[in-house]
């Protein structure tokens, strides 16, 4: 690689370039677009970025149309008294109900579950080869050799692919926080809290916060293990864990409101407050004694007599605060991984 590569194509001079009034030769106009190391870059990372391009615009499509067909059916069903729970029996308005449910399950079963992967999806095919495959064709030792610093060409390599994440899944959450909100959330059918497993993932700024760190997770993994497969398939596993350990610290970044209710013998103790999380529940014995729910199960005899029930819930106006708070921790941490990343690039030796 040489310094006429990392600098892009060279422009072959004009045939009949005009004189000045000295005699000399005027200065050649510059090449539009992008010159240098950004040019490389750009160059390097083209098929990831139209390969991104056409999945986004293919998901951003379905989750118009998904919009359009269910809103169809619900002013259908609204012009035909079908939109009422009792309403439901008739066979017409069990057929439009079954539309409009078959959608629904398209977005919780099959997009949820879609979009909450692909943190670790782009951990793998984006930030585990970006380093990686440098380090394993030996092309990383030539950048120290080039006019380039090796900070500004490493700085550069992260920011092509690091923008196009960033605008893609930015569109991404719009969309699928669009559509929860209108047709799923406030649909006639069906039942999805914003706190479940693969609903809170597709929500506001939780995709583009864990598709950066996604990124640099696995760019770090890359430069570690210097080998394509392995940090493919290694990035992926480090990804899917941080989101796991993740979800266990959840419930403590936001302060819980805690109730306590008369004991429900036909719910069995504490009645969960609509759309809320629930992170811990039990009873209160007669003496005052707390017990939670695993303490009942060897104990049942005892909770079943008790007069009161407790519970520490997360209602839905937790989201957002909890959201933002996940959000800064996470491109904190993004921060912290892609100083490490440089860091260690940039010292002797690479």
């Amino acid at each position: 690689m040489s310094t006429s590569t990392l600098s892009g194509p060279a422009t072959p001079p004009h045939p009949a370039a005009p004189s000045t009034a000295n005699g000399g030769s005027a200065p050649a106009s510059r090449r539009r677009g992008p010159s240098g190391t950004l040019w490389l870059v750009l160059h390097q990372n083209r098929a990831a970025i139209r390969s991104v391009a056409i999945l986004i615009v293919l998901v951003s499509a379905v989750l118009i149309a998904m919009h359009v067909l269910i809103q169809d059916r619900i002013g259908a069903m609204q012009q035909s008294s079908c939109y009422t729970p009792a309403s439901w029996d008739r066979i017409e308005c069990r057929i439009q109900l079954g539309r409009i449910e078959m959608l629904s399950r398209m977005f919780t079963d099959i997009l949820q579950p879609a979009v909450t992967a692909v943190p670790v999806l782009i951990g793998m095919f984006l930030g585990g080869p970006l380093l990686a495959q440098e380090y394993e064709r030996g092309t990383v030792r030539l950048v120290l050799t080039q006019s380039v610093s090796p900070r500004r060409w490493l700085l550069t390599r992260l920011a092509v692919p690091g923008a196009t994440v960033l605008v893609a899944t930015a569109v991404l959450a719009a969309l699928t926080s669009w559509v929860w909100w209108s047709d799923i959330y406030h649909g006639p059918v069906a039942f999805d809290p914003p706190f479940q497993g693969f609903t809170y993932p597709v929500l506001g700024l939780a995709p583009v916060a864990w598709s950066l760190f996604g990124l640099a997770l696995g760019v770090l993994v890359g430069q570690l293990l210097r080998r394509t497969v392995a940090a493919v398939l290694v990035s992926g596993v480090v990804v899917a864990i941080a989101q796991a350990v993740m979800v266990a610290w959840r419930p403590f970044f936001w302060p819980l409101v805690e109730e306590e209710q008369p004991y429900n013998r036909m719910l069995s103790g504490f009645v969960q407050p609509a759309d809320s999380w629930v992170v811990e529940r039990g009873v209160v014995l007669a003496d005052g004694t707390r017990m939670t729910d695993d303490e009942c199960f060897q104990s049942a005899s005892v909770c079943n007599e008790a007069p009161t029930s407790w519970g520490q819930y997360h209602p839905v106006s937790h989201l957002v605060p909890i959201q933002l708070v996940e959000a800064g921790l996470l491109l904190v941490l993004t921060a912290l991984v892609v100083t490490v990343v440089l860091r260690r690039f940039t010292r002797a030796g690479v």
